[in-house]
């Protein structure tokens, strides 16, 4: 085979990787995908789409200059079989080396100067008076949120605002997490004895995925969580139901259940405001998500499950199996008295 046709086939494959990559590139931008960098629903993550657009145009015109230089290298300035070669009497050329060590530098400061500018805007130390604060704690394997002002606690599924600032306020509580709602906030590591920050302002009302994103455990992939972007008004109700105290049920299967609760081992680790529960310095009655409410929620066990009956007995009956190495024990519940139980559990509206 003759050379020429050698190197034709090389840049013809190279150009060939090069399409399918861009177009790999392109298919991931089509959705809609339930953990989506490409859909900004919030002033944050908006500006984060903006900077990886300008860094991918800058990208792709370097992209094509080398392409070019290559394909020059190929057919222009290479030697063929036979060819007699010319030696060359120069050493070095200054004007060559000064600029492929200027425009490199160059490129590298193109990309900083707007990522920095990102960073001062998307991360500031002041935020405005009326900003909601929400604290966020990462357990093995599941999220709690916290609303300092407002006295509310819930887990796996957060409520903000729209078009209000919010500061979410993160720690953990065994080992590093990282707090990961790429339409609405980026991600942050979640580190025990340090509080990292995220500031945002989301402006379209929604439900939207979130995911544990650093290996923290044998169940770290079923570690997620739910953001409910809300309409104000619909803030405000739902802050004023989560204020409500739990139902008490008088009769019936979940009169029952809440006697179960009563005598069973739930009550050492979960709390159920004017139930049981004694402190929050983890020491006893929340060491497991707060289920006052838990009945009004749309997900459960990390948010990997649907908050159904079958879905709470499975969990109680085994939960070990639903999620692996998950640190609820198994109470040993069956027939009557697990029915039972759930049924009080999802009367916690």
């Amino acid at each position: 085979m003759k050379p020429r046709t050698i190197k034709f086939k090389r840049a013809s494959l190279m150009a060939a990787v090069i399409a399918m990559a861009t177009a790999a590139a392109g298919c991931a931008s089509g959705g809609p995908y339930p953990l989506d960098t490409l859909s900004p629903k919030s002033d944050l993550t908006r500006s984060i789409l903006n900077l990886f657009k300008e860094v991918t145009i800058l990208d792709s015109i370097v992209l094509i200059v080398v392409i070019v230089a290559m394909i020059g290298a190929i057919f222009v300035y290479s030697s063929r079989e036979g060819d007699p070669g010319e030696p060359s009497a120069m050493h070095s050329d200054v004007t060559l080396e000064m600029l492929w060590t200027v425009i490199p530098a160059l490129i590298l400061v193109a990309i900083t100067v707007p990522t920095v500018h990102t960073i001062i805007r998307t991360q500031p130390d002041k935020w405005p008076a009326e900003t909601l604060e929400v604290k966020v704690i990462a357990h093995q394997w599941w999220w709690e949120f916290e609303y300092p002002s407002l006295g509310v606690v819930t887990a796996d599924e957060v409520h903000i605002p729209a078009d209000r600032t919010i500061h979410f306020a993160m720690t953990s509580k065994d080992v590093i997490h990282s707090f990961f709602m790429p339409s609405i906030g980026g991600k942050r590591d979640v580190v025990p004895g340090q509080e990292n920050q995220i500031t945002l302002k989301a402006d379209t009302p929604g439900e939207y995925y979130g995911q544990c994103t650093e290996f923290c455990g044998t169940s770290h992939a079923n570690m997620r969580f739910r953001v409910f972007v809300d309409t104000p008004a619909d803030f405000d109700k739902w802050v004023a139901h989560q204020n409500e105290p739990p139902v008490r049920p008088t009769d019936g299967a979940a009169a029952a259940g809440a006697k179960i609760w009563a005598d069973a081992p739930c009550a050492i680790c979960h709390t159920i405001k004017g139930v049981s529960g004694f402190s929050k310095d983890y020491t006893y009655g929340f060491r497991g998500p707060d289920l006052t409410h838990f009945g009004s929620r749309g997900t459960m066990a990390g948010s990997m499950l649907k908050n159904t009956p079958e879905n709470v007995a499975l969990w109680i009956k085994n939960p070990d199996a639903v999620k692996p190495g998950a640190n609820m024990p198994t109470l040993g519940l069956d027939g009557e008295d697990l029915n039972d139980l759930v049924a009080y559990l999802e009367s916690l509206k």
